[in-house]
């Protein structure tokens, strides 16, 4: 599983600490410039915390030299709603419809369709709750059947790491992991540990 950071310390010192492969997830937050232009990469829109329009649409223009290598965009959402976060990906897919796309999946998700022939990849979004519930897990499958890329959000801890990695998700991030060397190297020691087998 890689894990997708958006951080100013230098991407292989965070995969050592990890012990898995790290990329760059760029978002209109901290307006951050690629460590490796040659490295594929992915896009947050930085709705989780405010979404700004106008640094999101600055972000894809001075990215869009590098397109063909970026995994997916994370559309505009609206954090904990479904409905809503739907009736925004409508209003946007067709403004950047060039670039590989992802669906924040949010809470309410199980009840409404997924727009599947539009998306290249879902990115788990959602409060603690919805995230870790059977209803985010069955998007994950629905994913990997489907052979969509499959990103979750907001993973600081070796519990849901390893969570999500049984689930088959492709990559996820964590500001957690971005900032701090212990959370990283906690992730690491966890997935090394051997795993007693109950006979």
């Amino acid at each position: 599983m890689i894990v997708l950071l958006d951080t100013c310390q230098p991407l292989a010192k965070c995969a050592e600490e990890l012990g898995t492969r790290v990329e760059q997830l760029l978002t209109p937050l901290t307006y951050r410039k690629p460590q490796h232009e040659e490295h594929p990469f992915a896009i947050d829109n930085g709705a989780f915390a405010n979404f700004d329009e106008a640094s999101f649409i600055r972000l894809l223009e001075r990215e869009r030299p590098r397109r063909e290598i970026c995994r997916f965009v994370a559309v505009p959402d609206v954090v904990g709603s479904a409905q809503r976060t739907l009736e925004v990906f409508a209003a946007w897919q067709h403004r950047i419809r060039e670039w590989p796309l992802a669906l924040v999946c949010q809470d309410g998700q199980e009840h409404l369709p997924i727009p599947w022939r539009d998306i290249a990849a879902v990115f788990i979004g959602g409060t603690t709750e919805w995230k870790m519930s059977l209803h985010a897990a069955a998007c994950i499958k629905a994913a990997k059947a489907i052979g969509k890329w499959c990103h979750v959000g907001r993973v600081n801890t070796p519990g849901r790491f390893e969570y999500f990695e049984r689930l088959g998700a492709d990559s996820v991030d964590g500001t957690g992991l971005a900032q701090y060397s212990w959370m990283r190297e906690a992730i690491h020691r966890a997935n090394n540990e051997p795993k007693l087998a109950l006979t």
